[in-house]
């Protein structure tokens, strides 16, 4: 009887010993860690078509592919929503920008950034990174301000005859 006994005490410990080992150690910590893979855009973020690469919109350092013009108006009446759709699907937007938001200094590489919302945004430093995580709409709204590149759409209706257009409003 005494030996049972030993032998039960025995195997609880063991039990116990690979429980206390295996505590620290979940698949699920580890998956959700994993970065989301991203992928290049292939459709309009507004209507879902496919893609023309003479339809897009300049927009918070992103270079938004559109499907057609006219889309570009409803991308930039509710920015947030398209981009936040965009990151729930995992899709990478074309980054353009040329300066930090926050030093405005010149980029020289892009090695240094973070997947904001749908937006991959470039900064010249981590120091300038930590300052974009504190209040990032408004570094946003910068990069739209800094912004010298004009949509294609913006530069096409530049030079169009606007009598062509009836009951549309530019």
């Amino acid at each position: 009887m005494r030996s049972l006994k030993t032998l039960f005490t025995a195997a609880v410990l063991m039990l116990g010993l690979a429980l206390a080992a295996n505590a620290g150690d979940t698949t699920e910590t580890k998956t959700a860690d994993a970065p989301k893979e991203l992928k290049h855009q292939t459709n309009c973020p507004v209507m879902g078509g496919k893609i023309d690469s003479t339809a897009y919109t300049d927009i918070q350092g992103q270079r938004v592919y559109h499907c057609c013009p006219m889309c570009t108006a409803k991308l930039k009446a509710d920015p947030d929503k398209y981009f936040k759709e965009a990151a729930a699907e995992g899709i990478l937007f074309e980054n353009i920008q040329t300066t930090c938001p926050i030093s405005g200094h010149k980029l020289e590489n892009k090695s240094i950034y973070t997947d904001f919302e749908g937006r991959r945004v470039v900064f010249c430093s981590e120091n300038c990174k930590d300052t974009f995580a504190k209040e990032p709409q408004k570094y946003l709204k910068k990069l739209d301000e800094n912004s010298t590149t004009e949509t294609k759409e913006m530069k096409d209706m530049k030079g169009m005859d606007h009598s062509e257009h009836s009951g549309e409003s530019h």
